[in-house]
This record gives C-alpha cells, sequence and structure tokens, in this order.
C-alpha cells in the first residue's frame, strides 16, 4: 500500500548551527512521489536562538522541495522528555528520526519508503551511520592496528550492504537512523526519562531501552543500507578527557540497560578485576600514546561498569526499603 506521508522527527538542545545544517540536508534530499513530508523538531529547553530562528522559519511560506516545518517546546531538560513530547504531537503514518548533528543523503526517503512499503510486516527500520569524515580528525582515529579505539568517538552503525530483517539477538540501532511507524511508536510506549542525555551530558540508551521494549513486545526491525545518515565529526571528541568521560558513561549505560536483578550489594569480582587489570596496563603503557590512549578508556568504561551495577544495586535497595514499609 503507498505511503502517503512521512514525518522527520529531530530533537534539539541549544545547536542552531549544526540543526540548520540537519534540516538543509532534508530540504535537499529526493522526496518519494506522491508522498507529503513534514519536519517536526523539538526544541527542548533552548536559551540560543534555536527557537527564534524555528518561529521565523516555520512561518515562512516557502516549503523547499515540499518540506514542511513546524515545531514545539520541552522545556524539561532531556532528550527522553523531548522524544515524549514528540509523542503527544500529530504525526504521519511513518516518522523518521534524524539527529540535530546529522545530515541525511539524497536518497534516504527513497530507500526508507520503499522498504516500509514492502515490509508491511516490519515496524522498526534502520539504516546505516557513518562518520561524516572532512579530514580535519587525527589519524589515530582510521588506525586498524592492536591499539585501535572502538567504539569509535564518533557514532557509526554499519551491518553491510545487504538489507535484512534483524533478529531479536541484536545487533541493535540506536535511534540517530531510526524510522517508526506511528501506531509502534504509540503502542510501545513513552521513553524512560532515567535513560538519555539531558543537555549535552554523555549519558544515553533512551532510544536502546525504547527499541528493545519494542522487540519484546514482537516488533520486527528492517535493516536498509540505502538509509544513510552522516554524523557531524566535532573536533572536540577526539580529545582524551571526552574519549575517558564517554567510556565511562557509554559503559554504564550498557550495564543499565542490560537489566537483571543485582545478585548483591557489591558490583561482581570480575568487574573490579577488569579495573585492576586495565589500571596495570596503562601504567606499563604510559610513554606510548596510543596504548594509553587505549587502556585508558578500557578504565574509564571499567569504573563505568562499577557505575552501572551501582545504580541498579541501587534499585533493589528502593524495592526492599519499599517492601519494609509496605
Amino acid at each position: 500500500m503507498p505511503l502517503e506521508a512521512i514525518t522527520v522527527a529531530i530533537c534539539t538542545h541549544n545547536r542552531l548551527g549544526l540543526l540548520r545544517r540537519t534540516i538543509a540536508s532534508i530540504q535537499a534530499a529526493q522526496r518519494p512521489f506522491g508522498c507529503c513530508g513534514e519536519i517536526v523538531v523539538v526544541a527542548n529547553a533552548c536559551s540560543d536562538d534555536t527557537e527564534q530562528w524555528l518561529a521565523h522559519a516555520s512561518a515562512h511560506r516557502t516549503e523547499p522541495n515540499g518540506w514542511k516545518l513546524r515545531y514545539a517546546r520541552e522545556a524539561r531538560l532531556g532528550k527522553a522528555h523531548a522524544l515524549n513530547r514528540l509523542r503527544t504531537l500529530p504525526l504521519a503514518e511513518l516518522v523518521a528520526f534524524v539527529d540535530d548533528d546529522h545530515r541525511v543523503d539524497s536518497g534516504y526517503f527513497q530507500h526508507l519508503v520503499k522498504a516500509a512499503e514492502s515490509h508491511p510486516e516490519c515496524g522498526l527500520f534502520c539504516g546505516r551511520i557513518l562518520p561524516d569524515w572532512d579530514g580535519r580528525e587525527p589519524a589515530w582515529v582510521h588506525d586498524t592496528g592492536p591499539y585501535r579505539l572502538y567504539p569509535l568517538p564518533v557514532p557509526r552503525f554499519d551491518l553491510g550492504p545487504d538489507e535484512r530483517t534483524l533478529g531479536g539477538e541484536g545487533p541493535y540501532p540506536g535511534g540517530g537512523n531510526l524510522a517508526v511507524r506511528r501506531e509502534v511508536l504509540e503502542r510501545v510506549g513513552p521513553f524512560r526519562t532515567a535513560f538519555g542525555p539531558v543537555g549535552h551530558n554523555l549519558g544515553g540508551a533512551e532510544d536502546l531501552e525504547w527499541v528493545c521494549r519494542a522487540l519484546a513486545q514482537g516488533e520486527r526491525i528492517r535493516y536498509v543500507p540505502g538509509m544513510v545518515q552522516h554524523h557531524y565529526v566535532d573536533p572536540a571528541r577526539f580529545h582524551l578527557l571526552y574519549l575517558v568521560r564517554k567510556a565511562y558513561e557509554r559503559s554504564a549505560s550498557v550495564v543499565r540497560l542490560d537489566g537483571g536483578e543485582a545478585e548483591s550489594l557489591l558490583p561482581p569480582l570480575h568487574v573490579w578485576a577488569k579495573v585492576l587489570d586495565r589500571a596495570v596496563h596503562l601504567a606499563i603503557h604510559a610513554a606510548h600514546p596510543a596504548a594509553r590512549r587505549f587502556y585508558a578508556m578500557r578504565l574509564a568504561g571499567a569504573f563505568g561498569e562499577l557505575k552501572g551495577h551501582w545504580h541498579r544495586r541501587k534499585g533493589v535497595l528502593r524495592c526492599a526499603f519499599d517492601k519494609l514499609c509496605q
């Protein structure tokens, strides 16, 4: 059945320059014939000129390439709050999420609409996220040796050139290049505000948690390699402080997302052993720049696991306290 309309959803916080770049890429992309398109931006506690620009742009009568633009405000800081505000708005039958630091490939929407029409059994669609390299990145980012950094400081999701339906065992896409049928967005429920970035901090997993919940309810994800979004390469991401902070928060989010009952009030011994092992390796390789960077990230990740386990144990203590008070 032909798809009649698509909503492109963007949540943004104080990144007007990047947001304008993102919107321009959407407006320049090829819009499928016969499919109406709109861009909906949720301004999340913005204190720069984002809302003023959106108000002017949405009121302007010119609609480049047929894309309408509208926006809403969410005063509570946090991407999950912005996503939940989006769920309350009138949306088209298919909603494509684009991060405010991405740009879409020219054929993005054509590949998405074709997949959505060809696979009515799938409620979710994802594509590739590729770093938007511009040559300013340091050489070590492309290193393939023993001390290559993974995951990279710039998000990447690429499962190859073949389109297929992803199984429940993963890998799972994040929300940066995800499209969802409106009825699935409504049925799966709100995004968990305990996860996700708040402002520009380095938290996350609000999107992964939602995707896992959708899969648990029987939804299917179709991987469409022609759905390509390019992630802005921020030079600040190559500083060691950013690398270790991101590794720390990423690991903490993964452990929390993993869920499950905490077996004791202390993190598992194997996590403490991992911290010690990586601290020793960092000390041994302190004079080697590539190895030092590699083990600093690994050590930060191990500390992040401790943080994640501590959050899970706080939940167990809270439940125990609630039972005592009943």
